[in-house]
């Protein structure tokens, strides 16, 4: 068999996964476009009564706006201070010689091999004690230092360990302190690992429905995750409303995606790169 047969087959074959991987995400587009009737007879064919009254039925139901709101709020929140407190601490990991530093670079990391499920209980316990119970800053806090600062702290790490020395040595002979070496010189090098971690933290932020199903009790306090699982009926549900709501809960996160792709390719290429 010659090289071009199997470059072609190859290529008919990938061809083939990726129509197999995009089937359910073009069932769900096609079925917010038709009727309950359509969507029944027809579940895989293309829309011929095209409507989007099935999106306008959505946004009602799940109450769009406020959930968006709720959302956006504990996005923007959460991710700004994974960025500060785990490249903060992992500057202060990696140029940190002493034992304790390590020791706390070895408890960081623990929060990757300790699934957080397991610490929901006791949580629950302390949120409640603090009064943060259905407030979004108890989310963020909890989505912050109880479930994405351990992997943020590795990335930052392995990429602050490719900064060279020599650029604080210069940095300390003018003069600077070590919270100014940091933000003046080291901090603005880190933009294509920010860009990373930042993309990363904001789809867990994101797609997480666990923490703010059990901390926030509220209608008004909601997120689009949970205002989705709202509207699944415990006999029956009307898909052709229900994928809609699908859609209007990813599609800020693609448009972001879309807006930042650039460079978050750029912080993947750096980082594989630099190790």
């Amino acid at each position: 068999m010659s090289k071009r047969t199997k470059n072609g087959l190859l290529s008919l074959l990938f061809a083939g996964i990726g129509a197999f991987m995009l089937t359910p995400i073009y069932y769900l587009v096609v079925t917010t476009l038709k009727t309950p009737q359509e969507a029944t007879l027809r579940p895989l064919g293309l829309p011929i009564n095209f409507t989007l009254d099935n999106y306008t039925r959505a946004l009602e139901a799940m109450n769009f706006v406020r959930a968006l709101q709720n959302n956006l709020t504990i996005l923007v929140f959460a991710v700004l201070f994974l960025i500060l407190f785990s490249s903060m601490a992992a500057y202060a990991i990696v140029k940190g010689k002493s034992f304790a530093s390590k020791l706390m670079f070895s408890i960081f990391m623990v929060g990757l091999i300790i699934p957080f499920q397991i610490t929901i209980i006791p949580l629950y316990r302390i949120v409640a004690g603090l009064g943060m119970m259905n407030t979004l800053p108890g989310v963020i806090i909890i989505n912050v230092f109880c479930i994405n600062l351990s992997l943020s702290i590795f990335l930052f790490r392995g990429f602050i360990n490719t900064i060279p020395a020599e650029m604080e040595e210069a940095a300390a002979i003018d003069g600077c302190g070590v919270f100014k070496t940091f933000w003046v010189i080291i901090f603005p090098l880190l933009r294509p690992i920010i860009a990373t971690v930042g993309i990363l933290d904001a789809l867990a932020v994101w797609n997480d429905f666990m923490t703010p199903l059990l901390f926030l009790q509220s209608p008004d306090k909601g997120v689009l995750l949970q205002e989705v699982y709202k509207n699944v009926g415990p006999f029956s549900t009307n898909w052709t409303v229900f994928f809609p709501m699908l859609v209007l809960s990813v599609l800020p996160m693609v448009i972001i995606y879309l807006i930042l792709q650039k460079h978050i390719i750029e912080g993947v290429v750096a980082g594989a790169v630099k190790g």
